[in-house]
């Protein structure tokens, strides 16, 4: 497919970059998709902080029930 050069610059799109068509209401967006973790990094905000301790804390307490 080809993907006009305006479009490409407005979404940082390179030649073999994937995309996405995403339908949002009665139109579909287009969406480059993420290529790495990495650059997801930061996209999901936490309700609220926690400490390496509280962590460790609920992965003992949710192995446990398993």
């Amino acid at each position: 497919m080809t993907i006009p050069v305006e479009v490409r610059k407005r979404l940082g799109l390179r030649r073999g970059d994937r995309v996405a068509f995403v339908e949002d209401g009665d139109r579909i967006v287009l969406r480059p998709l993420v290529k790495s973790v990495e650059a997801a990094f930061g996209i999901v905000q936490a309700r609220k902080s926690v400490s390496l301790k509280q962590m460790e804390e609920a992965i003992r307490v949710r192995a446990a029930k398993r």
